[in-house]
């Protein structure tokens, strides 16, 4: 990663998104760039992405709870995350792809490096995607993630949280980041949640909605995405 270059779509407001160097972070270090960032030529920022259609969505890729059953339930809190994906101006994004990837209830990664020896969920994958809808919605079912160590720097652990990418029909509509849930006592513990500036870290906290759960099935959870402008979601 030795003099590592980026490009930059806009000037990254850092008023909301965190530094690309944050030595409590460790692998920043390591990875972020150590030349100017090469700004995107203005002719090349309407340029469209590729479309995303039905055919790219399977029947259950929005419902966790389902697309990797074998012999029966996931374990673990089952709950409901929905939202509206958005431009800098409020204006809804339809036929957004937004694709998530998560740990299970106990901690624990479906990945060949993973550190964590919590057990694995034989009915759990941890991945999904969906289509935002006309207005910008999407909705998906999944299990409440765990904390696991992460080797960071000496008992380091993380919050309970949930990875989203987000890829709009622009260049500028492309967002990866991390949705939080409300009232985690690991948050002024993990040096990736305080990166981001403290006025802004809010955006990457999911809301609870009691009116939104489904009685004897699921609580639910409000997550809202802006891509670009002062209150854009934070890039994680």
């Amino acid at each position: 990663m030795e003099n590592s270059q980026l490009i930059e779509v806009e000037p990254i407001n850092f008023n909301v998104q965190p530094p690309h160097l944050y030595s409590e972070y460790k692998s920043t270090i390591l990875r972020s760039p150590t030349k100017p960032l090469i700004p995107v030529k203005e002719q090349l920022k309407d340029l469209s992405l590729p479309a995303f259609g039905d055919s790219a969505i399977g029947k259950w890729d929005h419902d966790l709870t389902k697309n990797a059953r074998k012999n029966g339930e996931p374990i673990g809190e089952r709950i409901k995350v929905s939202g509206k994906v958005m431009d800098e101006y409020g204006r809804p994004l339809r036929n957004v792809l937004v694709e998530i990837w998560q740990a299970n209830a106990a901690g624990r990664y479906i990945h060949k490096a993973e550190i964590h020896d919590a057990p694995l969920d034989p009915n759990f994958l941890g991945a999904g995607r969906m289509l935002t809808d006309r207005e910008g919605r999407y909705s998906f079912y999944t299990i409440k993630p765990g904390a696991y160590p992460w080797g960071n720097h000496f008992n380091a652990w993380r919050p309970n949280h949930i990875h989203f990418s987000v890829i709009g029909h622009q260049i500028g509509h492309r967002l990866v980041t991390q949705m939080y849930f409300p009232g985690d006592p690991l948050f002024e513990f993990d040096p990736i949640f305080q990166s981001v500036p403290k006025h802004a870290r809010e955006l990457l906290i999911a809301k609870f909605r009691m009116d939104w759960t489904e009685p004897e099935f699921a609580l639910a959870y409000e997550f809202n995405i802006v891509l670009n402008g002062k209150c854009q979601t934070p890039f994680e």
